[in-house]
Order: structure tokens, then C-alpha cells, then sequence
């Protein structure tokens, strides 16, 4: 087995444990500011959903406020935000290079497409269940709870599948700046020392979380969808 390795992947094979610890940098990576921006997205799609003209809770104050910061954030291409958020990573994580580096940014950057996708999720819910649930006397958490996130759990499966598959782009991308991962390991290997099998062996990997996520978020859409 070594020795297939050599033969297919000879300049992989002499730093397979960097390549390896690539991979759970790329993991640590996306489980924790996935986790981190699905709960802000909920939170900020939530309040889009409810804010917005002819809203539950109408407030068109609060929805311009968080339009208007989204559609900023959303402007900025990631690799220039990943540089602008330098000072700020520095003081909230200690450090702007590796796995700690880069949670910071890769939260910002993604939490607003997320944010987004939740909106337009929890949108697609029959407005005529939300009217119901007002007649029946249910509390706005009530209806939030109750109907918004229960019946859009399918919907909210599949944004949130389509929003990890971007972000393990973004992760790829923190490479170019040290940030650690799959694509640091590329760009080291693959593209400054032109070693050819660390470069498609880094795009395999890829398309083999790429392809996880999507199988996975399809089979649970499909299981809550009614």
C-alpha cells in the first residue's frame, strides 16, 4: 500500500501528515463557523422574515438596518474582507493565521449569504398558516417556532446545504493567506512548488466533502419534506 502511494502521489506521500492534518484543519474549520453562522443566519433570517413590510412583527427600521448590512457584506469579495478583518481577527482570536485565524472571517463571510438563504427559506411558508396561527391566538414566538421553523425545516435543509458547500469554498480560499486547511496545503505544495498530485489529490478531497454534504442534505430534505 506504501508503495502505490509513492508510485501515484510521490510528492504527497513524503508529507502525508501535513496533508492529513490539512484535512481536519479543513473540517474544524467548516463544523465550527458552520455552526457558528447557521445560529446567527437563524437569528438574522428570523428577524428579516418578521420585520419586513406586512411582517408578524413589522418594523421597518429594524429590516432596513439588517438589509442594508447584509447587502454590504454581501458586496465585499471574501479575499479582500478576509484582509480588512486582519486588525479585528487579531483582537478577538490572538492570531489572523491558522485554524484560529480564520473562524472569525470565515463567520462574517458567510453569515450574510446564509442569512439570506434562511430568509428566503422561512419565505416560502404558506402565509395563510401564520394567519391561522394569529387566530388562534398564538404568541409571535409562538408562530415562529410552531410554524415558521417547523414547517420550513425542509427548505432550511436545503440553504443550509447549499450555504456548507460555499463555505468549504471560502475555506479553500483562507489558504491563500495562511489560514491552514486543504487549500494551504495546496497552495504550498500544489501551486508554489508545482507538485501536480498535491494539487488534484486537494481538489479530490474537496469534491469528496462537496459531495458528503450534498448527499446528506438531500436525503434529510427529502425526509422532512411534506
Amino acid at each position: 500500500m506504501d508503495n502505490l502511494v509513492r508510485i501515484l502521489l510521490p510528492n504527497v506521500s513524503e508529507v502525508l501528515d501535513e496533508f492529513y492534518l490539512s484535512i481536519i484543519q479543513t473540517l474544524q474549520m467548516v463544523f465550527i463557523s458552520g455552526l457558528i453562522s447557521f445560529v446567527l443566519s437563524l437569528i438574522i433570517g428570523i428577524v428579516l422574515v418578521v420585520t419586513k413590510k406586512n411582517g408578524l412583527l413589522e418594523r421597518p427600521i429594524v429590516f432596513n438596518l439588517f438589509d442594508k448590512v447584509i447587502n454590504l457584506f454581501r458586496s465585499i469579495p471574501f479575499i479582500i474582507l478576509i484582509a480588512a478583518l486582519i486588525p479585528i481577527t487579531r483582537l478577538i482570536s490572538g492570531t489572523a493565521v491558522g485554524v484560529q485565524g480564520t473562524l472569525f472571517p470565515l463567520v462574517v463571510g458567510i453569515t450574510p449569504f446564509f442569512s439570506r438563504q434562511i430568509e428566503s427559506a422561512l419565505s416560502e411558508v404558506d402565509e395563510g398558516l401564520v394567519e391561522s396561527g394569529t387566530a388562534m391566538g398564538l404568541s409571535p414566538v409562538q408562530i415562529i417556532f410552531s410554524i415558521y421553523l417547523k414547517e420550513g425545516i425542509a427548505s432550511i435543509v436545503r440553504v443550509s446545504t447549499i450555504t456548507m458547500i460555499s463555505l468549504i469554498g471560502l475555506t479553500a480560499i483562507v489558504g491563500v493567506v495562511g489560514g491552514g486547511g486543504i487549500g494551504d496545503f495546496a497552495i504550498r505544495y500544489g501551486y508554489q512548488m508545482n507538485q501536480l498530485d498535491a494539487t488534484y489529490l486537494s481538489i479530490i478531497v474537496l469534491l469528496i466533502f462537496v459531495s458528503i454534504v450534498q448527499v446528506l442534505g438531500t436525503f434529510l430534505a427529502n425526509k422532512h419534506t411534506h
